[in-house]
């Protein structure tokens, strides 16, 4: 049964538009990351899980987002580098000195990126 669910699961995320699957990944390490605010155990390896997961992410996201290729005005491009910057910062302090209101940041700028990314222009 456990092998069907995660079938159905990756079959699933293959069909996601793009904006969505981005905002679903955020959400993951979002999630990730919030389950080590709330069962904070200064676990190293749990951390380093989810800040490289998140890291990651981010690295892809940033290199999409920022590329000449995207039609994304210059502005936007530049204050999302701007924002990726700011989470690879805050990663590696993370890393170095583990603390649960270090991470809380990173899971605000996730879940609002996602919700960003998931809200539909209005029709004129």
């Amino acid at each position: 049964m456990h092998y069907g669910a995660s079938a159905y699961a990756r079959t699933e995320k293959a069909a996601l538009p793009p904006r969505d699957l981005e905002a679903s990944l955020l959400l993951k390490a979002a999630a990730r990351l919030q389950a080590l605010i709330d069962d904070w155990a200064g676990k190293q390896d749990d951390v380093d899980a989810a800040i490289t997961y998140n890291r990651k992410l981010w690295t892809i996201l940033a290199t999409s987002a920022t590329e000449d290729s995207n039609p994304l005005p210059v502005a936007i491009k530049q204050n999302f580098g701007r924002l990726a910057f700011f989470v690879f910062n805050r990663s590696l302090d993370i890393q170095i000195a583990p603390a649960p209101d270090k991470i809380a940041p990173l899971v605000n700028i996730n879940r609002e990126i996602a919700a960003g990314l998931r809200a539909r222009p209005q029709a004129a």
